[in-house]
């Protein structure tokens, strides 16, 4: 098995047909970042109208069943998310990462329902203070400290590979594994 660092791009992990000896072509990288680019742009094409339809047809008020579960749900998701996080972390494995980000989207979405669902009720204001004292700079905090970690991951692996120069910030770092394209910024 080749390795790494005598390839010019490096992937991120070794893909199956790579742990087999059989590197994966430029061409098949390119056409799967492709696929998936069109994916992730055609939900952006659908959701557009679904937002605006549901906007201007949805009733204001909705009596919902299930309340009680679909809130002890959503904690019981938000705590397995904590707790795999901090388990992650605690560890020192790379899959924190994705941890603490998936953690961040839940706590800005929990945040987003408790105010949302009592305005115009006396809770709005321990909705507000709940989401500005606790679950929103948490919120930021899982989120810095996951760019943070990409960051210093960049760095090892530049320092690994014999780059000289220091990494790009993490919004303009290119996808390990993906030829740099020229003048991509």
């Amino acid at each position: 098995m080749r390795r790494w660092a005598d390839r010019s791009t490096p992937p991120l992990w070794p893909s199956a047909s790579e742990r087999d000896g059989l590197p994966l072509s430029a061409e098949y990288v390119r056409r799967q970042r492709r696929r998936g680019l069109r994916l992730v742009l055609t939900c952006v094409a659908v959701l557009v109208p679904w937002t605006v339809f549901l906007g201007l047809s949805l009733p204001d008020q909705h009596r919902a069943n299930h309340w009680r579960l679909t809130w002890t749900g959503f904690d019981g998701l938000l705590l397995l998310a904590l707790g795999a996080t901090v388990y992650l972390g605690w560890r020192g494995r790379q899959a924190v990462i994705p941890g603490a980000i998936v953690t961040a989207t839940l706590l800005v979405c929990d945040a987003w329902f408790d105010v949302t669902l009592d305005l115009g009720t006396a809770g709005v204001w321990w909705s507000v203070a709940s989401a500005v004292l606790i679950e929103l700079p948490l919120a930021v905090f899982f989120l810095s400290r996951a760019l943070r970690m990409i960051s210093l991951t960049a760095r090892q692996a530049y320092a690994r590979l014999g780059i000289d120069e220091p990494p790009p910030s993490v919004f303009k770092l290119p996808l390990f594994g993906i030829a740099r394209e020229p003048d991509q910024r």
